[in-house]
């Protein structure tokens, strides 16, 4: 129990929690990373611009699946072990990225590499919060994900420019130590303690899935993302062809979107402790009005980077109440399939998002038309909430009838 508890004050977290934290940092850099890089793979490999965007739809999908495959197959083995398998997956599939020759093999060491990511952030987050007292869950979970906010604040930033200045393959050779030195770290500092084996059957894991309120909350984060990557996927295009700046300038830019991120990760992991139904509704709404608001503000060079801050920390607070509301619902038997295909919604939610967006891109309403249709699809997300939140009620009221 000493795991538990030593959390307790703020000052001090569980080095195990930091161990998880590296890793997400390492995923979340090759996941976003190519955001800042599609003028370069565009234009290196022969393909559109909007191709070249498939490439965040192939390894959301590749998410989408290898999660819930890779969480039943390896449900009764160690999630240490289990982590360390993924990292060890992450880290090869990189490799194959830097070295591939083509669109058609980059695309599917890209594939290969996201098989890892839904089950390492769907055991991670079940190790996270074993780390910490009962009332800070969700900001485990926050601080887990900090290592995405940080990988679009120092990773993603970081890899455009190298893509910038010495080829887009660089930062993937780069992303394959940044998988070595999470792996090392992983094996060093999660404590096996709190990353033993699961006990639940398929069946168990599979009814628990089955719960409506379960499959509600995968719909709220698909549309949640869904919004929030119709447009950023289409970041660097919005930034030169709209905005007006130069390609120089998308990294800083970049940079201030993952401060946006960072802050806004945390910030939800605080509100999602205090109320979790409160912050669901809050951060799915703030993240529909900023993209909204954002469709006027693109020709100017200052509104825009403010407004790209406030996208970054608009989406990211919704993550630690999108998967505390999963887990919540999933219970006890479900949690580790139910916690592996949120992140799989999340991603189905990026690969969604991209191919709406680039539907957008092709028609007569071009870039434009984004903060639009990421605005529509993100509204939509919070009606689901609304919805699923007065199930709760009715189910409370429910219960004295049945007993």
């Amino acid at each position: 129990m000493a795991a538990s508890t030593s959390l307790s004050t703020p000052s001090r977290l569980p080095l195990g929690l930091l161990a998880l934290t590296a890793g997400s940092f390492g995923i979340g850099t090759t996941e976003f990373v190519i955001m800042g890089l599609l003028l370069q793979v565009s234009a290196d490999l022969g393909v559109t611009i909007a191709s070249a965007g498939l490439l965040i739809s192939g390894y959301a999908l590749g998410v989408a699946v290898g999660a819930p495959v890779l969480t039943l197959a390896t449900r009764k083995l160690p999630r240490k072990t289990v982590l360390l398998a993924l990292m060890a997956i992450f880290t090869l599939g990189n490799l194959a990225c830097a070295l591939a020759p083509d669109y058609g093999s980059l695309m599917a060491a890209r594939v290969i590499t996201s098989m890892a990511h839904g089950t390492f952030f769907g055991v991670g987050s079940i190790v996270a919060t074993g780390l910490v007292a009962p009332e800070r869950k969700a900001s485990a979970i926050a601080i887990m994900f900090s290592g995405l906010s940080l990988a679009t604040l120092l990773g993603v930033p970081a890899g455009a420019w190298l893509g910038l200045h010495y080829g887009w393959r660089s930062t993937f050779w780069v992303v394959t130590l940044i998988g070595l030195l999470a792996f090392v770290v992983l094996a060093i500092f999660v404590p096996r303690s709190a990353a033993e084996n699961g006990t639940t059957s398929i069946r168990q894991e599979l009814a628990g899935l089955a719960r409506p309120q379960v499959l509600l909350g995968l719909l709220m984060t698909v549309l949640g993302f869904a919004g929030l990557f119709a447009i950023f996927t289409y970041i660097q295009p919005i930034l030169t062809q709209i905005t007006g700046f130069s390609e120089a300038a998308v990294s800083p830019i970049l940079l201030v979107f993952g401060g946006g991120f960072f802050v806004g990760n945390l910030l939800g992991g605080r509100l999602a402790d205090r109320g979790l139904r409160m912050s669901l509704l809050l951060t799915l709404a703030a993240l529909a009005l900023v993209l909204g608001v954002m469709g006027f503000v693109l020709h100017s060079p200052v509104a825009t980077v403010v407004f790209v801050g406030l996208l970054g920390a608009a989406s990211f607070a919704t993550v630690a109440p999108l998967q505390m509301r999963v887990l919540q619902q999933a219970h006890g038997a479900g949690q580790n399939l139910a916690a592996s295909l949120n992140i799989g919604a999340f991603n189905v939610g990026n690969a969604l998002g991209a191919w709406l967006g680039g539907l957008v891109v092709s028609s007569s309403f071009g870039l434009g038309g984004l903060s639009w249709l990421a605005a529509l699809i993100t509204v939509v997300g919070l009606a689901v909430a609304l919805y699923s939140l007065s199930r709760d009620k009715a189910e409370v009221h429910a219960i004295p009838a049945t007993c």
